[in-house]
Protein backbone atom coordinates (compact mmCIF):
# COMPACT_ATOMS: atom_id res chain seq x y z
CA UNK A 1 0.00 0.00 0.00
CA UNK A 2 1.45 3.13 -1.41
CA UNK A 3 0.88 6.38 1.06
CA UNK A 4 1.13 10.18 1.43
CA UNK A 5 1.24 12.18 3.62
CA UNK A 6 0.08 15.77 3.54
CA UNK A 7 2.15 17.92 5.40
CA UNK A 8 -0.02 20.93 5.57
CA UNK A 9 0.90 24.65 6.59
CA UNK A 10 -2.94 26.15 7.78
CA UNK A 11 -4.21 29.97 8.80
CA UNK A 12 -5.45 29.76 11.83
CA UNK A 13 -9.20 30.68 11.93
CA UNK A 14 -9.69 30.70 8.37
CA UNK A 15 -11.94 27.90 7.76
CA UNK A 16 -12.37 28.69 3.59
CA UNK A 17 -9.14 29.22 3.05
CA UNK A 18 -7.64 25.64 4.75
CA UNK A 19 -10.13 24.10 2.75
CA UNK A 20 -9.13 25.66 -0.86
CA UNK A 21 -5.53 24.84 0.53
CA UNK A 22 -6.09 20.96 0.97
CA UNK A 23 -8.21 20.70 -1.93
CA UNK A 24 -4.75 22.03 -4.03
CA UNK A 25 -2.35 19.51 -2.00
CA UNK A 26 -4.72 16.69 -2.53
CA UNK A 27 -4.83 17.24 -6.08
CA UNK A 28 -0.94 18.08 -6.83
CA UNK A 29 -0.54 14.55 -3.84
CA UNK A 30 -2.38 12.54 -6.85
CA UNK A 31 1.08 12.47 -9.01
CA UNK A 32 2.69 10.06 -6.50
CA UNK A 33 -0.14 7.44 -7.39
CA UNK A 34 -0.64 6.89 -4.00
CA UNK A 35 -3.30 4.40 -2.58
CA UNK A 36 -4.19 6.67 0.74
CA UNK A 37 -3.68 10.48 0.98
CA UNK A 38 -3.38 11.75 4.71
CA UNK A 39 -4.33 14.96 5.94
CA UNK A 40 -2.87 16.57 9.82
CA UNK A 41 -5.00 17.45 13.05
CA UNK A 42 -7.87 20.45 12.88
CA UNK A 43 -6.73 21.45 8.99
CA UNK A 44 -9.69 23.44 8.87
CA UNK A 45 -9.14 26.17 11.55
CA UNK A 46 -5.88 25.18 13.00
CA UNK A 47 -5.19 24.11 16.50
CA UNK A 48 -7.16 26.35 17.71
CA UNK A 49 -8.89 29.37 17.60
CA UNK A 50 -10.46 30.33 20.88
CA UNK A 51 -12.33 32.71 19.79
CA UNK A 52 -15.93 31.84 17.94
CA UNK A 53 -14.75 28.70 17.11
CA UNK A 54 -17.99 26.79 17.04
CA UNK A 55 -18.84 29.23 14.62
CA UNK A 56 -15.37 28.46 12.68
CA UNK A 57 -16.09 24.56 12.72
CA UNK A 58 -17.94 22.11 10.06
CA UNK A 59 -21.56 21.31 10.84
CA UNK A 60 -21.91 16.98 11.65
CA UNK A 61 -18.70 16.88 8.83
CA UNK A 62 -21.04 18.70 5.99
CA UNK A 63 -18.17 20.06 4.44
CA UNK A 64 -15.60 17.36 4.89
CA UNK A 65 -18.04 14.69 3.29
CA UNK A 66 -19.05 17.00 0.29
CA UNK A 67 -15.60 18.16 -0.67
CA UNK A 68 -12.95 15.81 0.51
CA UNK A 69 -15.45 13.17 0.06
CA UNK A 70 -15.73 13.96 -3.67
CA UNK A 71 -12.14 14.40 -4.35
CA UNK A 72 -11.78 11.32 -3.09
CA UNK A 73 -14.19 9.50 -5.48
CA UNK A 74 -13.31 11.94 -8.37
CA UNK A 75 -9.39 10.57 -8.40
CA UNK A 76 -10.51 7.00 -6.97
CA UNK A 77 -8.17 7.25 -3.60
CA UNK A 78 -8.50 6.63 0.12
CA UNK A 79 -8.43 9.76 1.92
CA UNK A 80 -7.68 10.06 5.61
CA UNK A 81 -9.15 13.25 5.81
CA UNK A 82 -6.77 14.31 9.12
CA UNK A 83 -9.48 15.58 11.48
CA UNK A 84 -11.25 18.95 11.81
CA UNK A 85 -13.20 21.34 14.56
CA UNK A 86 -16.79 19.80 14.52
CA UNK A 87 -19.58 20.61 15.63
CA UNK A 88 -22.38 17.55 16.72
CA UNK A 89 -25.25 17.78 19.45
CA UNK A 90 -24.65 21.02 20.12
CA UNK A 91 -20.53 20.43 21.02
CA UNK A 92 -17.14 20.61 19.47
CA UNK A 93 -15.01 17.31 18.65
CA UNK A 94 -12.00 17.40 17.17
CA UNK A 95 -13.11 15.15 14.39
CA UNK A 96 -11.35 12.73 12.10
CA UNK A 97 -12.67 11.42 8.76
CA UNK A 98 -12.11 8.56 6.23
CA UNK A 99 -13.06 8.08 2.78
CA UNK A 100 -12.65 5.77 0.49
CA UNK A 101 -12.35 5.14 -3.16
CA UNK A 102 -15.85 5.96 -3.75
CA UNK A 103 -16.19 9.02 -1.69
CA UNK A 104 -18.05 7.13 1.02
CA UNK A 105 -16.92 8.09 4.81
CA UNK A 106 -15.96 4.46 6.33
CA UNK A 107 -15.16 5.75 9.67
CA UNK A 108 -15.25 9.18 11.98
CA UNK A 109 -13.49 9.20 15.26
CA UNK A 110 -13.35 12.07 18.01
CA UNK A 111 -10.43 12.37 19.93
CA UNK A 112 -9.60 10.51 23.11
CA UNK A 113 -7.32 12.53 24.79
CA UNK A 114 -7.96 16.25 24.87
CA UNK A 115 -4.46 18.19 25.73
CA UNK A 116 -5.27 19.92 28.79
CA UNK A 117 -1.50 22.44 28.73
CA UNK A 118 -3.19 24.03 25.81
CA UNK A 119 -7.04 23.82 27.16
CA UNK A 120 -8.35 21.69 24.58
CA UNK A 121 -10.68 19.84 27.40
CA UNK A 122 -12.64 23.33 27.53
CA UNK A 123 -13.21 23.63 23.98
CA UNK A 124 -13.73 20.80 23.03
CA UNK A 125 -15.47 16.93 23.81
CA UNK A 126 -13.83 13.73 24.37
CA UNK A 127 -14.25 11.12 21.90
CA UNK A 128 -15.84 7.97 23.69
CA UNK A 129 -14.85 5.43 21.06
CA UNK A 130 -11.95 3.90 19.14
CA UNK A 131 -11.88 3.20 15.46
CA UNK A 132 -10.82 0.48 12.64
CA UNK A 133 -11.46 0.69 9.59
CA UNK A 134 -10.44 -1.35 6.31
CA UNK A 135 -8.73 0.49 3.14
CA UNK A 136 -8.48 -2.05 0.06
CA UNK A 137 -7.81 -4.98 2.55
CA UNK A 138 -5.73 -3.49 4.94
CA UNK A 139 -6.78 -3.57 8.75
CA UNK A 140 -6.00 0.49 9.74
CA UNK A 141 -6.85 2.48 13.08
CA UNK A 142 -6.34 6.05 13.53
CA UNK A 143 -5.47 8.39 16.28
CA UNK A 144 -5.30 11.66 17.20
CA UNK A 145 -1.99 13.96 18.17
CA UNK A 146 -1.95 13.67 22.14
CA UNK A 147 -3.72 9.94 22.21
CA UNK A 148 -0.27 8.65 20.58
CA UNK A 149 1.06 9.69 24.45
CA UNK A 150 -1.03 6.63 25.68
CA UNK A 151 0.05 3.43 24.90
CA UNK A 152 -2.69 1.41 26.15
CA UNK A 153 -4.58 3.06 23.24
CA UNK A 154 -2.73 2.21 20.71
CA UNK A 155 -2.27 -1.37 22.14
CA UNK A 156 -6.32 -2.03 22.49
CA UNK A 157 -6.16 -1.17 18.93
CA UNK A 158 -3.44 -3.90 18.03
CA UNK A 159 -5.05 -6.44 19.64
CA UNK A 160 -8.05 -6.06 17.61
CA UNK A 161 -5.90 -6.56 14.59
CA UNK A 162 -4.45 -3.56 12.99
CA UNK A 163 -1.47 -3.31 10.15
CA UNK A 164 -1.65 0.43 9.90
CA UNK A 165 -1.78 2.80 12.87
CA UNK A 166 -2.77 6.68 11.22
CA UNK A 167 -1.42 9.60 13.61
CA UNK A 168 -2.59 12.87 12.66
CA UNK A 169 -1.40 15.60 14.27
CA UNK A 170 -0.40 19.37 15.19
CA UNK A 171 2.65 18.75 17.33
CA UNK A 172 4.78 21.47 18.07
CA UNK A 173 8.32 21.95 17.34
CA UNK A 174 9.95 22.24 20.70
CA UNK A 175 8.63 18.72 21.19
CA UNK A 176 9.16 16.88 18.10
CA UNK A 177 11.77 14.12 19.61
CA UNK A 178 8.60 12.79 21.33
CA UNK A 179 6.38 12.64 18.25
CA UNK A 180 9.49 10.98 16.80
CA UNK A 181 10.36 8.79 19.46
CA UNK A 182 6.54 8.07 20.41
CA UNK A 183 5.28 6.99 16.58
CA UNK A 184 8.39 4.66 16.19
CA UNK A 185 7.86 3.28 19.35
CA UNK A 186 4.00 2.31 18.85
CA UNK A 187 5.11 0.45 15.91
CA UNK A 188 7.84 -1.26 17.07
CA UNK A 189 6.04 -2.39 19.99
CA UNK A 190 2.63 -3.34 17.95
CA UNK A 191 4.52 -4.86 15.08
CA UNK A 192 2.55 -2.17 12.63
CA UNK A 193 3.44 0.47 9.90
CA UNK A 194 2.81 3.60 12.04
CA UNK A 195 2.13 6.88 9.30
CA UNK A 196 2.46 10.17 11.23
CA UNK A 197 0.83 13.40 9.48
CA UNK A 198 1.69 16.44 11.28
CA UNK A 199 1.14 20.07 10.46
CA UNK A 200 3.49 22.82 10.41
CA UNK A 201 3.55 27.06 10.51
CA UNK A 202 2.64 29.13 12.96
CA UNK A 203 -0.44 29.17 15.05
CA UNK A 204 -0.96 32.30 17.19
CA UNK A 205 2.36 31.66 19.59
CA UNK A 206 3.10 28.28 18.57
CA UNK A 207 5.51 26.82 16.18
CA UNK A 208 4.72 23.57 14.99
CA UNK A 209 7.22 20.99 14.05
CA UNK A 210 6.56 18.81 10.53
CA UNK A 211 8.66 16.00 10.71
CA UNK A 212 5.78 13.73 9.40
CA UNK A 213 6.75 9.89 8.72
CA UNK A 214 5.92 6.72 7.72
CA UNK A 215 7.56 3.97 9.61
CA UNK A 216 7.53 0.59 9.13
CA UNK A 217 6.83 -1.87 12.09
CA UNK A 218 11.11 -2.99 12.57
CA UNK A 219 11.39 0.61 13.52
CA UNK A 220 12.77 2.15 9.72
CA UNK A 221 11.84 5.31 8.78
CA UNK A 222 10.56 5.03 5.36
CA UNK A 223 10.12 8.44 4.62
CA UNK A 224 10.35 12.24 6.85
CA UNK A 225 9.27 15.11 5.81
CA UNK A 226 11.16 18.47 6.70
CA UNK A 227 9.97 21.31 9.14
CA UNK A 228 8.02 23.16 5.98
CA UNK A 229 5.12 22.28 4.30
CA UNK A 230 5.54 19.30 1.88
CA UNK A 231 4.14 15.96 0.70
CA UNK A 232 5.71 13.03 1.02
CA UNK A 233 5.23 9.38 -0.22
CA UNK A 234 6.18 5.83 1.09
CA UNK A 235 5.04 1.87 0.06
CA UNK A 236 4.29 -0.13 2.89
CA UNK A 237 5.18 -3.43 2.06
CA UNK A 238 2.60 -5.92 3.85
CA UNK A 239 4.85 -8.92 3.97
CA UNK A 240 7.27 -7.43 6.33
CA UNK A 241 4.13 -7.77 9.04
CA UNK A 242 4.12 -11.66 8.43
CA UNK A 243 8.16 -11.51 8.59
CA UNK A 244 8.31 -9.69 12.21
CA UNK A 245 5.76 -10.99 13.70
CA UNK A 246 6.82 -14.46 13.18
CA UNK A 247 10.45 -14.03 14.00
CA UNK A 248 9.31 -11.90 17.15
CA UNK A 249 6.09 -12.93 18.46
CA UNK A 250 5.23 -10.73 21.09
CA UNK A 251 1.41 -11.26 21.28
CA UNK A 252 2.05 -14.78 21.32
CA UNK A 253 4.21 -14.18 24.41
CA UNK A 254 2.25 -12.00 26.26
CA UNK A 255 0.98 -12.72 29.66
CA UNK A 256 -2.32 -10.61 30.01
CA UNK A 257 -3.14 -12.30 33.49
CA UNK A 258 0.18 -10.37 35.27
CA UNK A 259 -1.45 -7.18 33.73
Amino acid sequence: MKVSCLQMNMKLGCPEENFAHAEQLICNAMKDNADVLVLPETWNTGFFPKENLAELSCRKGYEVNTRIGELAKKYKVNIVAGSVSNVRGGKVYNTAFVFDRDGICIAEYDKTHLFTPMGEDDYYTCGDHLCRFTLDGVKCGIIICYDVRFPELTRNLALQGLDILFVVSQWPKERIFHLRTLTTARAIENQMFVVCCNSCGTAGKTVYGGNSAIIEPFGKTLALAGENEEIITAACDMQILSDIRGSIPVFCNRRPELY
